[in-house]
């Protein structure tokens, strides 16, 4: 069986909506994106990664040591379909797998930038308080 590090940094992460997908999988600790990304909301519903020549930044989130099939067969169908999967890079320069925004939603009126506010936690307990 073929595993992959898969990065999460939204509702996969642990505590979140769809982590029970792979909850049973291997923690490999907190890591952050390499600084190449803009990091958005989308809808206030999930975080979406997106690849940018300037102005990225690290992202916050999690690496877990996931079998293919799970991907496959369990994460990837509880993914909202404005995400995909892709490979993106770490901030130690290593390789992950993690979803991050279609393309062609790049221009949807819901996408928030949240590049700036700490992570996908920090940014839903602020606005969970009302301070966005």
């Amino acid at each position: 069986m073929t595993s992959v590090p898969l990065f999460v940094n939204g509702e996969g992460m642990r505590g979140g909506s769809v982590h029970h997908s792979i909850a049973d999988h291997p923690f490999l600790g907190a890591a952050h994106t390499a600084p190449i990304y803009r990091f958005y909301s989308v809808g206030d519903r999930f975080p979406a990664l997106w690849p940018v020549a300037d102005g990225g930044v690290s992202v916050v989130g999690e690496l877990y040591d996931v079998p293919l099939t799970t991907l496959r067969e369990r994460f990837i169908p509880a993914e909202p379909e404005e995400l995909e999967l892709s490979v993106i890079q770490l901030a130690d320069g290593s390789s992950a797998v993690a979803v991050v925004l279609r393309p062609n939603y790049l221009d949807s009126a819901e996408l928030i930038d949240i590049s700036d506010r700490d992570g996908w936690r920090a940014y839903r307990d602020r606005a969970g308080a009302g301070r966005m």
